[in-house]
């Protein structure tokens, strides 16, 4: 149907269904891709939170991790949350050994950013670009950024300054989980983005 652009979740491990439901709300046709050639069907791919090391290695496992990188270095819009934040990164500063990354976005990621013993935790988050009302953001062993490049626009940050939301071009990611708290701000923003490329 026109208006309705076809975006992927990856759907390897990790909370898929969550992300599934809000994007169909949001008036997009949900593909679950765990195949190249559901890959190559969408306009847009979500990759969700999880474990971030267990999707790297079922990436591979599934022949999906080249065709995301291409996919991702032509351009292809991505917004990754928690787990999905990490695969989104160019360097994961803690991961376990062999640990991979599809990479696009100019950031370095520390994993297990809190420690194992915060496991959780809920805060209201003020992401500028979003405007009123703050985000109610769900941070569950959650990454934070470390360091990002000249040309990532970062969106939100702790008080004390750690960041954990940005946007490199056509990807987007944060350190938390808008999808189990019910807010769609930024799977809009990611919306907007697959329909200026797709161009619907």
């Amino acid at each position: 149907m026109a208006g309705r652009p076809a975006v992927g979740v990856l759907a390897l491990q990790g909370d898929v269904r969550e992300h599934a439901a809000l994007l169909a709300g949001l008036g997009a046709d949900v593909v679950l891709v765990r195949r190249p050639e559901e890959l190559a069907a969408v306009s847009g791919l979500v990759i969700p939170g999880g474990e971030s090391s267990v999707i790297d290695k079922l990436s591979r496992t599934f022949g999906m991790q080249e065709p995301i990188r291409a996919a991702i270095g032509a351009g292809l819009p991505a917004y990754g949350t928690c787990a999905g934040l990490i695969l989104l990164a160019d360097e994961v500063l803690d991961g376990i050994d062999g640990q991979q990354s599809f990479g696009g976005m100019d950031i370095a990621v520390r994993r297990n950013a809190f420690g194992r013993q915060t496991e959780s935790f809920e805060m209201s988050l003020d992401v500028p670009v979003l405007g009123e009302p703050p985000v109610h953001a769900t941070f569950i062993r959650a990454p934070i950024v470390e360091r990002a490049g000249p040309d990532v626009e970062v969106l939100a940050t702790l008080p004390d300054g750690a960041i954990v939301a940005v946007r490199h071009g056509s990807l987007l990611g944060t350190s938390f989980h808008p999808e189990v708290d019910g807010e769609t701000r930024f799977h809009e923003m990611f919306l907007e983005r697959v329909r200026d490329r797709s161009g619907r």
